[in-house]
């Protein structure tokens, strides 16, 4: 069975940091486009960053740019990614999911796999 499970979620203030881990099992990271997604209340399911199948291509929301790196560690089977310099508005539900083409689609029907997401809530 595919399948991601993320972690590393949680109640942070704002200008802190977190590290989110998305962990495959049932299949290697090795040559798969990972995204990371977010949804916060009210809005709809937003891509904030991808990594193609051989990591060529690296995407980032505008939003996120500077401040988020999405990284592979193939030995632990998982992607990072690495958020600094949290707002209140990156409060959302995170969850990554795997890409169906080896590029980093744009549209959330090209991704499968999804996780269940992990609650960041950036908040003094």
């Amino acid at each position: 069975q595919l399948q991601l499970v993320e972690s590393g979620g949680g109640l942070v203030q704002p200008g802190g940091s977190l590290r989110l881990s998305c962990t495959a099992s049932g299949f290697t990271l090795d040559y798969q486009t990972i995204g990371w997604f977010r949804q916060a209340p009210g809005k709809e399911r937003e891509r904030i960053s991808c990594i193609s199948a051989n990591g060529d291509r690296i995407y980032y929301v505008e939003s996120v740019k500077d401040r988020f790196t999405i990284s592979t560690d193939n030995s632990k089977n998982t992607v990072y990614l690495q958020m600094n310099s949290l707002k209140p508005e990156d409060t959302a539900v995170y969850a990554c999911a795997r890409g169906v083409y080896s590029y980093c689609p744009e549209s959330t029907r090209e991704y499968d796999s999804w996780g269940q997401g992990t609650q960041v809530t950036v908040s003094s």
